[in-house]
């Protein structure tokens, strides 16, 4: 009979072959992009939210659509204009009246129902209707006309920025950013990857995805990631990396004089359990210090901002958290 050890090592080697398995599905479609990949699936596994951030054409859209055919996700897309209001995203009440007479209003949900979200070029909304998401990303639901309604299970937010081009723009503000998850930067595939993709996206047939997941088994595997063990001296990293960023507790003179502001509780929380998502894709059984160093950049660089002379000087949010990292040891 097996114990409850073996029971959760089974579930782990099972769940790490069917993600084997989604990433293989993925890889049909998108191609290179290994990082960008690993952390978007890294990020649903931990049941959070994505911001994507890079220029035109590199495929963030795809990648969405890709992922929730893959995982059997319902998704919807907005695209963010200037123009759009709250309601587009989360619905509004409107009054209709009976053949008796009878008057009563009616919520007609908004796209935000749905279990994947793609918010398409997130900062060209104004701040008002960027705030529409806050609540939906942190609590699950949306409030509309005093009445709150909850969002399907699973529900991600996966937002997509270009970093170029800011004019007609508004910066997200930070209580937003510190609600994704993870900030992964898209970059332009290598020569070879970019070979095949020219190959295999402009002849005759086209390879599509298939679905390798449910929703169901998603919300299974987020419910087992918080139960893969975690060493002492994994958390003690994680513990030291956000601390250490943060200018009232930094121990490094250079980083408490370039940082303005530092992570908080939740960027630790959320390293915590990205660091167990990628070590189930892996397929390993517990994170190691490795997961932290490679995760400290997506999890960490949407939740600081450098002092103005720093900027001056030419640092970057990514060399300071190296900087942090290599203090690991």
């Amino acid at each position: 009979m097996l114990g409850e050890a073996d029971t959760a090592v089974a579930d782990i080697e099972e769940l790490s072959a069917k993600v084997g398995r989604v990433r293989q599905s993925i890889g049909r479609v998108i191609f290179g992009q290994r990082e960008v990949v690993e952390q978007t699936l890294v990020t649903l596994l931990s049941g959070g939210h994505a911001l994507l951030v890079g220029v035109p054409g590199l495929g963030k859209s795809r990648l969405v659509e890709t992922i929730g055919v893959t995982t059997g996700l319902s998704v919807k897309r907005i695209q963010f204009t200037p123009d759009l209001m709250p309601a587009d995203i989360i619905g509004s009440e409107v009054l209709e009246e009976t053949a008796e007479g009878r008057r009563s209003f009616r919520f007609i949900p908004g796209p935000v129902f749905c279990q994947l979200l793609m918010a398409d070029e997130i900062n060209r909304a104004s701040p008002r209707t960027q705030s529409a998401l806050l609540q939906a990303m942190q609590e699950r639901r949306v409030t509309a006309g005093g009445h709150e309604h909850g969002l399907p299970v699973p529900f991600h937010v996966l937002a997509t920025q270009n970093p170029l081009e800011q004019e007609g723009t508004y910066p997200l503000p930070e209580a937003q950013l510190d609600r994704f998850l993870m900030q992964v930067d898209v970059g332009y595939p290598d020569e070879e990857a970019e070979r095949t993709m020219l190959l295999a996206t402009t002849g005759a047939e086209q390879q599509q995805a298939v679905v390798a997941m449910t929703p169901a088994e998603l919300v299974a595997a987020q419910a087992l990631i918080r139960r893969i063990p975690i060493g002492e001296s994994v958390v003690a990293a994680i513990l030291g990396l956000v601390r250490g960023g943060r200018p009232e507790t930094a121990l490094d003179d250079t980083i408490r004089g370039a940082v303005a502001w530092g992570p908080g509780p939740r960027a630790a929380q959320a390293l915590m359990l990205a660091c167990r998502a990628r070590a189930l894709l892996d397929g390993r059984l517990s994170p190691s210090l490795d997961d932290v160093a490679a995760l400290a950049r997506p999890v960490l660089r949407h939740r600081m901002a450098l002092t103005f002379s720093a900027r001056a000087d030419g640092l970057t949010l990514d060399s300071v958290i190296d900087r942090l990292v290599e203090r690991l040891g």
